[in-house]
């Protein structure tokens, strides 16, 4: 035998200097829960380890992140029920929870790198990501709405602005925005192929922000549709889009793979809120090496094509980084 690629496999020097995908914090986005109130650290029960926090505590999560070698944080915010309207009308005030943290943060951490969600659900009566009339989803009314909340995002210290409400021409929409207001360097990571998916129970009840009726299957995409990315890529490119996001990602990496070979432009997946929970359980139970899982599915994301990843093992990988 001539060919043996197991003298390729033979230490583990010889099998890093040889490896093809790497992975490191720098290729992570950690999402992150807040809440109203001081000294409030609440554990997530279908999210292990991952906690809503009140903005002082949040503040010292980025701290110890960023020691760790984490820049970029993704916020979500848990509004209380008596804010929420049909309007979303809290998602732009500029006193509000979401806003004043990101204040915060920034006049406290300037070098964090911080991605903001533009999507009514949080803020919303109805629990769903547009403007409901009549028990339906409104797609170009909706967008009034998301570009009021981006260009607020933006004047608070977004670096990031991230569309997850999957209307159509939203892109577009709030480009215009931010580039007439000045806000030309602001970019945009376009929820781009996000998907109507069983993966995202456990990140609404971190957010309290499930749909009140019906489901989003009228604008999050069918789990069976593989090609309709690329009109959703395209449309995204076009409207200007700076970054294509994939989510979920583990049962979505050949969407990834897609979008990876058929566009320039960086592609980040979301290794959501279910799939993190699905690994802690089994981990929990003795069922699988947990640390081990974590690694091989956040380098298969990778090994797919993504150059970004947003997800909850971030702070838990870099730990594990660290340690070497």
């Amino acid at each position: 035998m001539l060919r043996r690629p197991r003298r390729n496999r033979k230490s583990a020097t010889v099998r890093a200097m040889v490896q093809e995908t790497h992975l490191s914090t720098d290729h992570l986005i950690f999402p992150l829960f807040m809440t109203e109130g001081q000294n409030k650290k609440v554990e997530i029960s279908s999210m292990p380890g991952i906690h809503r926090l009140s903005p002082d505590h949040l503040l010292e999560e980025i701290y110890t992140c960023m020691e760790l070698g984490i820049r970029t944080f993704a916020l979500f915010p848990q509004i209380d029920e008596s804010l929420k309207d049909s309007h979303a009308r809290e998602s732009h005030n500029p006193g509000g929870l979401y806003l004043r943290t990101i204040r915060q943060i920034k006049g406290q951490f300037p070098e964090a790198s911080l991605m903001t969600d533009v999507a009514m659900d949080p803020y919303s009566s109805d629990g769903h990501d547009g403007l409901v009339r009549n028990g339906q989803i409104l797609n170009d009314e909706t967008l009034e709405i998301l570009g009021k909340m981006a260009l607020a995002q933006a004047r608070a210290g977004a670096d990031i602005i991230g569309p997850s409400d999957m209307m159509d021409g939203r892109v577009g929409f709030i480009r215009q925005i931010l580039d007439a207001e000045g806000f030309t360097n602001v970019s945009i990571m376009s929820y781009t192929a996000k998907y109507a998916s069983a993966f995202y129970g456990p990140f609404r009840d971190a957010l309290e922000s499930a749909p009140k009726f019906g489901d989003k299957k009228t604008y999050q995409m069918n789990p069976a549709n593989r090609r309709e990315a690329l009109i959703e890529a395209d449309l995204d490119v076009e409207e200007g889009a700076d970054m294509l996001m994939v989510k979920p990602a583990l049962a979505y990496l050949d969407v990834i793979s897609l979008l990876s070979q058929n566009y320039d432009l960086p592609i980040a997946a979301y290794n959501v809120s279910g799939e993190y929970a699905m690994i802690k359980a089994a981990a929990r139970n003795g069922w699988l090496d947990g640390e081990r899982a974590m690694v091989e599915c956040l380098m298969s994301m990778r090994r797919a094509g993504a150059n970004i990843i947003l997800t909850y093992f971030a702070r838990e990988f870099a730990g594990w980084q660290r340690k070497g």
